[in-house]
C-alpha cells in the first residue's frame, strides 16, 4: 500500500554510528518528504552507503533514530521491520543479480515477501506475478531479454533489471547506493534517466548516493553532502553551481592531499544531466 501521509517519509534524527573506533555516521539530521529525489554526496568512506543501510533498516544506529514511513526503524520487531524494509526497495551499484538465473526470475525475486515457501523455477510463481515482472520488463526496455540468463546482459541493461526488481516490491522509497559508478556514461544516463521518470510516474521517494558533483547538480533536487560522516551541505540543487560545491568543501578539508582528492573525486566526468538522456530503446546501455 502506498503511503498517504502528510509528514516527512524519512527523519534522521541524531543519527551517529560507529565501528569499533571508527566514526562512520555523527550526528546527521535530515529529513525527506514524500516524492522527493535527494542526492548524497560525498568521497568513498564519506558515509553514503552506511546512511542508506540505516534507512533500509540493515545497521542498527549506535545513537539517535531513524523513521521511516511514520516507523522507527530501531524500535520495531523483526517481523514488522521485515514488513516495512518490503516498501523500501534498494538499487546496488553492483547489481547483485543471480547470474544463472533468467531476467525474468531475477525481476520475480522482488516479490518473494509477497509469496510463501521458496520458488524453483518459472513455473513456480504465480501467474499474475509474472504478468507484473514482464509489466517491469517493458518500462525499462527489457522485455525482449525476458528469458535471457542475466550474465548475458551488458552492465547497463543488468542495471535495468534490477530497477525492475526494485519495482516489483512495489514500493514507497526508492534507495540506489552508486547506481552507476560501474557503468559508462551513455549506460548512467540510460539508467539515471529511468529512476527520476519512475520516481515521478509512481510518486517514489528516491535517495541516492553519488560522488560526482555534475551528475548529482544535474538529477538530484536536493543535495545532501556528507564528509567524515558528517553533514556538509543540505541545499536544493537548482541554482547550485560546481563551483558552490568545490568551495563547500574546499573549506572544510583539513589538508591540501584531501583537497586535491576531493577534486578528484567529485569532478569526475558524469552523464550530462536530465534533459541530455538518450531514449530508451534496444541495445541502449549496452
Amino acid at each position: 500500500m502506498k503511503s498517504t501521509t502528510t509528514s516527512p517519509i524519512i527523519t534522521i534524527a541524531g543519527l551517529t554510528k560507529d565501528f569499533g573506533e571508527t566514526h562512520a555516521l555523527r550526528d546527521v539530521n535530515l529529513t525527506v518528504e514524500k516524492g522527493e529525489v535527494v542526492v548524497l554526496l560525498g568521497l568513498s568512506g564519506s558515509g553514503k552507503s552506511t546512511l542508506l543501510r540505516h534507512v533500509d533498516g540493515l545497521e542498527l544506529p549506535t545513537a539517535g533514530d531513524v523513521t521511516v514511513l511514520g516507523q522507527s526503524l530501531p524500535a520495531l520487531r523483526p517481523k514488522a521491520l521485515r514488513k516495512l524494509r518490503g516498501r523500501v526497495a534498494m538499487i546496488f551499484q553492483q547489481f547483485e543479480l543471480v547470474p544463472s538465473l533468467t531476467v525474468l526470475e531475477n525481476v520475480l525475486t522482488g516479490a518473494l515477501s509477497r509469496v510463501k515457501g521458496p520458488r524453483l523455477g518459472l513455473a513456480t510463481w504465480p501467474a499474475s506475478l509474472r504478468r507484473e515482472a514482464l509489466t517491469h520488463l517493458e518500462r525499462v526496455g527489457l522485455l525482449h531479454r525476458a528469458y535471457n540468463r542475466a550474465d548475458q546482459l551488458s552492465g547497463g541493461q543488468q542495471q535495468r533489471v534490477a530497477i525492475a526488481r526494485a519495482l516489483m516490491q512495489n514500493p514507497d522509497v526508492l534507495l540506489a547506493d552508486e547506481p552507476v559508478a560501474s557503468l559508462d556514461p551513455e549506460s548512467s544516463d540510460v539508467v539515471m534517466k529511468l529512476i527520476r521518470e519512475i520516481a515521478a510516474e509512481d510518486g517514489l521517494t528516491v535517495v541516492c548516493s553519488l560522488h560526482q558533483v555534475d551528475l548529482a547538480l544535474g538529477w538530484g533536487d536536493r543535495i545532501v553532502g556528507l564528509r567524515h560522516g558528517e553533514v556538509v551541505l543540505d541545499t536544493p540543487a537548482s541554482g547550485l553551481s560546481k563551483a558552490a560545491v568545490m568551495e563547500i568543501y574546499g573549506r572544510v578539508a583539513t589538508t591540501t592531499t584531501e583537497l586535491t582528492v576531493i577534486e578528484r573525486e567529485l569532478l569526475a566526468d558524469a552523464p550530462r544531466g536530465r534533459d541530455a538522456a538518450p531514449a530508451l530503446a534496444d541495445g541502449a546501455a549496452s
